[in-house]
């Protein structure tokens, strides 16, 4: 999982308003139980004759809670959320499972302050990435058409309870669930709810595990159905995106410069008439979430640090087929691409060695997913793109 924005502002739902939220919410929304926050009555009164249609349910009790928000692509919300899901009190816990607040994260300040984890540490990453893995694998097993990304939440939230371990993105500066569900035009931070999956969608599963004091971070993008694996487009972006993150993993060693990734990143991307999200990045990992040091996944960044044995990281790229620009939602979370476009990710968690590097949430032999090679699909690539027959992948 990509680290939260630095500081969260809620949008107002009025009509073509980009305006920052006050206090103030329709009543009739409160009643139903619904969220909607305006920056005035003025822009209340205005919107009132769009905005009452959320206040109408249909048979099901779903609905889009941002009836007025400028949608960039097709995809939209379903609520109602399920309720935040329980964890039992003997699991070990992060210090923002309770307020939200991740403490420990801000008090280690300073870009250039990477830790080298001892030998102890070392085991414990190994243990919480390989239950992350775990984890990852059993949710992909229930990907198909027909499913709700709030089952496949409910499905990580067990499995990791299951592993004595918390789901680490549950409560992170106010998450309100267990694993992100990124679909089609989604970056990343997508909230689990009840839109049913559809053949031809692809989803990225974002899967952290807290267990042991160690959080453990991945993430896979799967096609959904049959007509995703066999659109040329959407293959090409997701194999592009996986074999961005196996290049740039087979830069790390001692010695790299955390700012070299995104070179390589980018260089391959744009090779197959790709982009690459430039708003988020990867990060370093261990007893805190989110920590020093950034990994950029473009070109020309501006990182510091190199890269020592002991350190533990992550590498996730996040290529769109269009624009690498993004809008958040009035979720506060959900990040899309700004014109619509299909977009992929892929995450490990990486700890530098004294030779190399070990990937430490690397596929097992039966994982679901996997590879799909873009030369057996039928269809046109774009004008000067490069050979899209499959490269030596990790």
């Amino acid at each position: 999982m990509d680290q939260a924005p630095a500081t969260v502002k809620r949008q107002c739902v009025g009509v073509d308003c980009e305006n920052e939220a006050g206090t103030l919410q329709c009543p009739k929304c409160l009643e139903l139980g619904k969220e909607s926050f305006f920056c005035s009555q003025d822009c209340f009164k205005r919107s009132w004759a769009t905005h009452k249609a959320m206040h109408k349910t249909n048979a099901s009790g779903h609905y889009n809670p941002f009836p007025s928000f400028s949608f960039t692509g097709p995809l939209r919300p379903v609520y109602p959320l399920s309720p935040k899901r329980a964890v039992p009190a003997h699991i070990k816990r992060p210090d923002y499972s309770e307020d939200g607040n991740p403490k420990s994260e801000r008090k280690f300040i300073g870009r250039n302050n990477i830790k080298v984890l001892d030998k102890k540490e070392q085991e414990g990453m190994r243990k919480a990435c390989r239950i992350g893995r775990e984890v990852l694998d059993i949710v992909a097993r229930e990907i198909r058409p027909g499913v709700t990304t709030d089952y496949l939440d409910e499905i990580t939230h067990n499995a990791s309870i299951e592993r004595d371990s918390y789901p680490s993105p549950l409560n992170y500066v106010h998450f309100p669930k267990s694993v992100c569900t990124s679909v089609n035009e989604v970056i990343c931070h997508g909230i689990p709810d009840q839109r049913v999956l559809l053949d031809g969608d692809i989803l990225n599963i974002d899967v952290t595990v807290y267990h042991g004091g160690f959080h453990g971070d991945l993430n896979e993008t799967y096609y959904v159905g049959p007509k995703a694996s066999a659109d040329r487009d959407v293959v090409r972006l997701v194999e592009t995106t996986r074999e961005c993150l196996d290049q740039a993993i087979q830069l790390v060693k001692p010695g790299m410069l955390f700012r070299d990734p995104g070179g390589v990143i980018e260089k391959h991307a744009k090779s197959r008439g790709c982009a690459v999200v430039k708003t988020y990045c990867g990060h370093g990992i261990n007893q805190l979430f989110h920590t020093a040091p950034n990994v950029p996944h473009y070109a020309k960044n501006k990182a510091v640090g190199i890269a020592k044995p002991g350190m533990c990281f992550t590498i996730e790229p996040m290529i769109t087929l269009g624009t690498y620009k993004d809008k958040t939602w009035p979720d506060d979370w959900t990040s899309v691409t700004q014109d619509g476009s299909r977009t992929a990710q892929f995450e490990h968690t990486l700890l530098v060695t004294e030779t190399g590097v070990e990937v430490l949430t690397a596929r097992l032999a039966d994982s679901p997913g996997g590879p799909i090679p873009i030369s057996d699909v039928k269809g046109e690539d774009p004008p000067g793109m490069d050979d899209p027959r499959p490269i030596a992948t990790l």
